[in-house]
């Protein structure tokens, strides 16, 4: 079976939070709601009915229909409560809360494509993305000659969890830094990644030979799935669209 789980534990610094009305990232105002609200009607829109959410007591206040899990004072303890969301036979996406253009289409979409994975993360061209958001705080990196942008949103097989769930937390965070990522999946990786030839591939595999899992990078994946909101620029742009 298939469910969702979502982060929405993140707090701003002051001047986001008085920007916002908020210091709970997740609830920043949007489109008639808040950043949670959108993330929330997508994972639906694409036929998932079992949703969590990791949150504080503000999440829990906003949604009660929601099964909310009380949030960590850490983002790595977050993520192990998430990965825990659901029995561990159960298949996960995984989404962060601050993504105010996701779809349910995309999402679907998405799904799909990692039908033959146990791990996978999105991946947008730097044209489409850039063409989706002119004018967008940066957000494009680039790998072997491939320009990107990173996803917010995971699958993980049941049967992966466990693997995923030792390092969870750190390949997280690294996600949007190829030399961070490169420094947590091993030596040989960085010094690639220093001498400029570390390619999409090598972080696969090199995943699944430390997951012991299937990994993929979906390619070509909708701009959505990749806009996330990390700072106050960000949120004003998506506001503006």
């Amino acid at each position: 079976m298939l469910r969702a789980v979502v982060t929405a534990g993140g707090r701003v610094d002051e001047a986001f939070a008085a920007a916002i009305g908020t210091p709970v990232k997740a609830l920043a105002p949007f489109g008639g709601g808040v950043l949670l609200d959108a993330v929330l009607a997508a994972i639906s829109g694409a036929g998932i009915a079992d949703i969590a959410v990791v949150g504080g007591p503000e999440v829990e206040a906003h949604r009660r229909d929601l099964r909310v899990i009380p949030a960590a004072p850490g983002g790595e303890a977050n993520i192990a409560r998430a990965l825990d969301a659901w029995p561990a036979e159960d298949d996960l996406l995984f989404a962060t809360s601050d993504l105010p253009f996701v779809a349910a289409g995309e999402l679907t979409a998405f799904l799909a494509a990692s039908a033959d994975y146990d791990l996978t993360l999105p991946l947008a061209t730097a044209a489409a993305y850039q063409a989706a958001y002119p004018g967008a705080p940066p957000h494009v990196t680039e790998l072997g000659g491939e320009r990107v942008a990173n996803g917010s949103v995971f699958f993980i097989r049941g049967g992966a969890r466990a693997s995923v769930r030792a390092i969870a937390g750190r390949f997280f965070e690294a996600r949007k830094s190829a030399p961070g990522m490169a420094r947590l999946l091993g030596g040989k990786l960085l010094v690639r990644f220093l001498v400029r030839r570390l390619r999409i591939a090598d972080i696969e595999r090199r995943a699944e030979s430390v997951f012991g899992v299937r990994a993929a990078a979906i390619r070509d994946t909708a701009p959505g799935l990749c806009y996330d909101v990390d700072t106050l620029e960000d949120y004003r742009y998506a506001c503006s669209r």
